[in-house]
């Protein structure tokens, strides 16, 4: 991966946008200051120690938007441990293979800069990226049932649902995925599942169906589940 990815106007915004480095900390660190400071419950994010950022800055895996030289948006990916917690392990993937899954980390945009749709490009250009770099085969992340802005986000990306996890000490998290270097297909057949129900979702990610989109009906929200062509 090089340093620079992409410069250009996007939504009014002049950006450049490049792979970040440990000279960068300071600002990644104020920018989630920034992010933690607007929010009702600081509880509601889970801050990024400097040692994490540290690793992310060694495996140069953290993209960052910068406006007049000034950081204003960071995401990053992740190169994961092969422990018990290894997402690849939840949707089933080959043992030998864990090492060629990457993950989707964390997305902060300044508040300053809410608005302009800067997760989205910064989750674009790293797919982007990521479908060049013959080290990864597949992107994980994970997401909570309900936290609707990071869904939305996962779906546009191209990723699925495959499996509906208990993790991190008893946290219920949709596992989402993507191949990044051959194409997934739906066979067309769908079904709609209220979000809320947890049971029938993991019932049938079990059997092989994959969760693809949200929609939102009156005041609940429901996931469209579809099976792989054969």
């Amino acid at each position: 991966m090089g340093d620079g990815v992409w410069t250009g106007v996007w939504n009014g915004l002049t950006l450049n946008v490049r792979y970040l480095s440990e000279h960068d900390l300071p600002a990644i660190e104020a920018v989630q200051d920034a992010v933690v400071a607007e929010l009702a419950f600081a509880s509601q994010y889970e801050s990024l120690s400097t040692e994490e950022f540290l690793k992310l800055l060694g495996d140069k895996t953290i993209l960052g938007a910068f406006h007049d030289e000034t950081l204003i948006a960071f995401r990053a990916l992740l190169i994961p441990p092969i422990d018990d917690e290894h997402l690849g392990r939840d949707i089933g993937y080959p043992e030998h293979l864990l090492a060629r899954i990457i993950y989707q980390e964390v997305t902060n945009v300044h508040p300053s800069f809410r608005g302009y749709r800067l997760q989205q490009h910064l989750g674009r250009l790293l797919m982007e990226e990521l479908s060049q770099d013959s080290r990864f085969d597949l992107v994980c992340a994970t997401v909570a049932p309900f936290n609707i802005p990071s869904l939305k986000d996962k779906f546009a990306l191209g990723l699925r649902v495959g499996a509906l996890k208990w993790k991190y000490g008893g946290k219920l998290r949709y596992i989402f995925m993507k191949e990044l270097h051959t194409g997934w297909r739906p066979s067309g057949e769908t079904e709609w599942i209220d979000m809320a129900d947890t049971s029938l979702q993991a019932e049938r990610l079990e059997e092989g169906w994959y969760g693809t989109g949200i929609r939102q009906e009156a005041d609940s929200w429901y996931v469209r589940y579809e099976r792989e062509q054969a």
